[in-house]
């Protein structure tokens, strides 16, 4: 039976154990370009056998939340070039998420101060971070959005396609998609939010259709082995919500399966809460959700998160039921992760204060075992 710490190769991804750290917003790249700081953050964890940025805008535009970094400034992929090399030399792998936020953003972070793009102009009831005017930073109130119109969807597309040959470009070993969440894709796929009448709304197969080009388009660029896709069929994050999940999501894979994707990234239930929610009147079959996925010809990674434990991450690979298990919090507050759930060892507890924003508190000062000894 596997083991968390075999090694596993999936697309042109070959990683040393099978423990990867989630994505994890943490606000601290100014203007939006990684710095000094973010370089130690991701070195401490680079044992993970595979490192998923933090998400990471595509453009301005798809910016939702102050002082994450991006991947459509020269400076800023230099910023995470530093990154990469640090965790190249530490033999480690990592990928960046490509993020488009949609509207879960608010006017004071989109250009020229305009409001927010989505599938639907229906507005998120959720909260988002941002810089005050006196330069302290909060959550607020996400702003109302626009609708895109059909003509500037294949520029989304381009988006995503340039920020994934920036992403290869700054050193990374791949991309994931962010199509979870309540973010932009998840926007389209789910109708609680995407209430369109044109080709990309309606029926299933046209909600799922900017996700598959947004796909089709980062395969072409990269390869469909260094690309790989997150999705959250069940969870209500951002205000998003879906009739019938299980009809769209196993549409949803069962055409991923066929583009040979390196991976496929899965938050169960609900994101950062139950692993069993469901949407109202609805009810998802996750190992059905796998099933069709295979059955379909996947044969890329399936990657499973939200809450898992050292234990059970260890049965789920032995199972069969995930080859990698990815870990967002723990990775947190424990830079050696890996290390301590190999020996046993505690784990660090987390600082919920210094989650957002900030400087090295609560981000580059957790310790490792070694220096607790």
């Amino acid at each position: 039976m596997p083991t968390l710490f075999d090694e596993v190769t999936f697309g042109d991804l070959s990683l040393k154990n099978r423990v990867v750290m989630a994505p994890l917003t943490r606000n601290r790249s100014p203007k939006a370009i990684p710095n000094d700081l973010n370089v130690v953050y991701y070195d401490q964890r680079a044992t993970a056998g595979l490192i998923v940025s933090e998400g990471t805008a595509i453009t301005q535009q798809g910016q939702g939340y102050a002082d994450v970094p991006g991947l459509y400034l020269p400076e800023a992929l230099a910023g995470w070039k530093k990154i990469t090399d640090t965790v190249h030399a530490r033999g480690g792998r990592i990928v960046a998420q490509l993020w488009h936020v949609g509207r879960v953003s608010h006017v004071s972070l989109q250009p020229n101060g305009q409001a927010p793009v989505a599938p639907s102009a229906i507005a998120a009831k959720s909260k988002t971070y941002i810089i005050n005017a006196d330069g302290t930073g909060g959550f607020a109130e996400t702003s109302t959005p626009r609708a895109l119109e059909l003509a500037e969807l294949p520029g989304i597309v381009e988006d995503f396609r340039k920020a994934a040959r920036g992403a290869v470009d700054a050193g990374f070993d791949g991309v994931e998609i962010h199509a979870a969440n309540g973010y932009l894709l998840d926007q389209f796929m789910k109708d609680g939010a995407n209430k369109r009448e044109d080709a990309y709304g309606g029926s299933i197969e046209n909600r799922i259709r900017l996700t598959l080009e947004v796909v089709d388009a980062v395969a072409q660029e990269i390869g469909a082995g260094r690309t790989g896709i997150r999705l959250s069929p069940t969870t209500p994050a951002n205000d998003v919500s879906d009739s019938n999940p299980q009809a769209v999501f196993n549409a949803v894979v069962e055409a991923l399966a066929t583009r040979n994707l390196a991976f496929i990234h899965v938050i169960e239930g609900a994101t950062g809460g139950p692993r069993d929610h469901q949407y109202e009147g609805t009810r998802f079959d996750y190992h059905a959700f796998k099933q069709a996925y295979v059955a379909a010809g996947g044969r890329g990674a399936w990657m499973l998160n939200n809450g898992y434990t050292a234990e059970s991450a260890a049965e789920a690979v032995a199972s069969g039921k995930a080859d990698l298990v990815s870990f967002g919090k723990p990775f947190i507050a424990n830079p050696d992760l890996v290390r301590r759930i190999r020996d046993g060892a505690a784990w660090n507890t987390i600082n919920p204060q210094t989650l957002y924003g900030g400087g090295a508190e609560g981000y580059t000062d957790y310790p490792a075992l070694d220096a607790a000894e």
